[in-house]
């Protein structure tokens, strides 16, 4: 027997979750507003201008037993095991991580 989840549906619930909670926080007057915000408005154009980078296609190979263990995770997580990957190569290229061989 295999279990079917929709990643997109998953995401989906999360968003409104997180947008309930934004709502509630906002009702109840929570929110702080930020100090600079025509500079906060600067710094998230950029993050999202570099989020919109063009992308290089690469192959790579990796063993059954990882891909697997990759996928399941991503699965649990709502996340697709592309992004997981890529997240992990950036974290690395950006010196947050490091590898031990």
């Amino acid at each position: 027997m295999s279990n079917i989840i929709d990643e997109a549906s998953m995401v989906v619930l999360d968003d409104r979750e997180e947008e309930k909670e934004l709502l509630d926080a906002y009702e109840k007057g929570e929110l702080i507003p930020v100090e600079n915000q025509e500079g906060m408005r600067k710094k998230l154009r950029a993050a999202a201008k570099a989020s919109l980078e063009k992308t290089k296609h690469i192959s790579i190979r990796v063993s059954e037993r990882d891909y697997r263990k990759i996928k399941a995770r991503s699965i649990e997580s709502g996340i697709s095991y592309q992004a997981i990957i890529g997240s992990l190569i950036h974290q690395y290229a950006d010196g947050k991580i490091t590898i031990n061989v």
